[in-house]
């Protein structure tokens, strides 16, 4: 009986050390798993994303972290919601919206997200064709605008803007065309303006830019800030001179921005942890992509409009 006993207690001991190691690194350090929602494989979220996943593996002691394709911001935050992911790369505008359970979120309020940093700007381009004589943003009045697919995030972003000039959609023809759909209308001339959201150069405008004159309007910096107070999601924006081809003009603008976001089950620590070495680390995400270049500590919490995550507001303080 006693030999019995002893076997059966040996084998929960070696049972009990098994899980133990199995829950830890080969350093001895805990694992942690950490899910991060990104977008589609073709877009910019999916490499930056994978890029962080490289980092926190990398630098973190124990840590797992994996990327997964998804269907970007809103797909993003409902997972979040779910508790389906850890981190999500998401549009600081939508995000903003989610909190306060408003525009596509209007019928639920997302209250466990926490801002991690603001990545790089997706900036907000109105743009027409040179020969249609249209200067400025105000010139759209009794016009045809392709404002973006309905319920959009770009939509919102369009209709703000007009806002911010005296402008409603009762002033111009609306159509809600996604900007690959305004783009073909904008060469067609089935509208006289399109609207899009994207970081710049966008491909759809340089596409219209091979085979016509374009023209993007203007956000002039007074109403750009005008446009912050109201919608802190906003930052101010220059589109450099030459951007798109046969357009020499230097623009100011506004951008939304690209924000890594956490969930609330993300700790102080472990917040910290997180900012400390994606930042410590940004030559990776450059070299992953071309947006990389355009993430730096100094900015990470421009347009932030959500409250943060302790153990990354406190890495900023820093």
């Amino acid at each position: 009986m006693k030999r019995g006993f002893a076997t059966k207690l040996l084998a929960l001991c070696v049972a009990l050390v098994a899980v133990i190691v199995a829950g830890c690194g080969q350093d001895g350090a805990e694992k942690k798993y950490i899910n991060i929602a990104t977008g589609g494989t073709a877009g910019t979220y999916y490499p930056v994303g994978g890029a962080i996943a490289e980092i926190l593996n990398k630098n973190i002691p124990g840590m797992n972290a994996s990327a997964q394709a998804t269907g970007a911001t809103v797909s993003n935050i409902n997972m979040l919601y779910a508790g389906d992911v850890d981190l999500a790369i998401v549009q600081n505008d939508i995000t903003y919206y989610a909190t306060h359970g408003t525009e596509m979120f209007s019928d639920k309020e997302v209250k466990n997200i926490r801002a991690m940093a603001t990545l790089y700007p997706e900036t907000c381009q109105f743009v027409t064709l040179d020969k249609s004589g249209i200067a400025s943003i105000a010139d759209l009045r009794g016009k045809r605008v392709a404002v973006g697919a309905s319920g959009s995030g770009a939509e919102a972003n369009a209709r703000q803007i007009l806002e911010a000039y005296g402008i409603t959609y009762n002033d111009i023809d609306p159509q809600y065309l996604s900007f690959a759909e305004g783009a073909s209308a904008l060469k067609d001339g089935n509208v006289d303006a399109a609207f899009l959201t994207a970081g710049y150069p966008t491909a759809s405008v340089q596409d219209i830019a091979s085979q016509n004159a374009v023209r993007l309007l203007p956000v002039e910096s007074e109403v750009a800030e005008e446009l912050i107070a109201k919608y802190p999601f906003y930052t101010k924006t220059v589109i450099p001179a030459g951007t798109y081809q046969g357009f020499d003009e230097e623009v100011q603008s506004v951008s939304v921005m690209a924000m890594l976001v956490a969930s609330t089950d993300v700790d102080e620590q472990m917040g910290y942890d997180i900012t400390k070495a994606i930042f410590g680390n940004l030559d990776r995400l450059e070299a992953a992509h071309s947006v990389g270049k355009l993430i730096k500590k100094e900015t990470a919490v421009e347009g932030v409009p959500i409250e943060m995550n302790a153990g990354a507001a406190k890495y900023f303080k820093e």
